[in-house]
């Protein structure tokens, strides 16, 4: 089982913040499966790889110490692929999903750890 995590701090407004990233993963284009607010889950839309392949990104976000201003969350990214090779699919997808939260321009990327 293929499996990345990566943790970001964002300055935004919490009360934009869950719009944001729920436009951002879409735009990745991840298919949001359930959210309760402070975990959301989000898988690939099915066609483009085999069922193994295919990409489920979890988010926990951090409530205890958001504020206003400042929110952090958990990415967790993971399919049935074993990594055989570095570049997997896996990989890709969490590629493209940590270059979407970096570049988002509705907040400031304040911290990004892992990888």
């Amino acid at each position: 089982m293929a499996r990345y995590t990566c943790l970001f701090t964002v300055g935004i407004a919490f009360n934009n913040f869950q719009r944001v990233l729920n436009e951002t993963l879409k735009s990745c284009s991840l298919d949001i499966i359930y959210d309760t607010g402070d975990y959301i889950m989000a898988r690939e839309t099915p066609g483009r790889v085999s069922f193994p392949k295919l990409v489920t990104v979890e988010v926990l976000i951090d409530k205890t110490t958001a504020t206003d201003k400042e929110v952090r969350m958990n990415f967790v990214i993971k399919n049935e692929e074993l990594p055989l090779q570095v570049d997997n699919h896996c990989r890709q997808i969490f590629t493209q999903v940590s270059q979407a939260v970096t570049d988002n321009q509705h907040w400031q990327l304040i911290e990004a750890v892992g990888g």
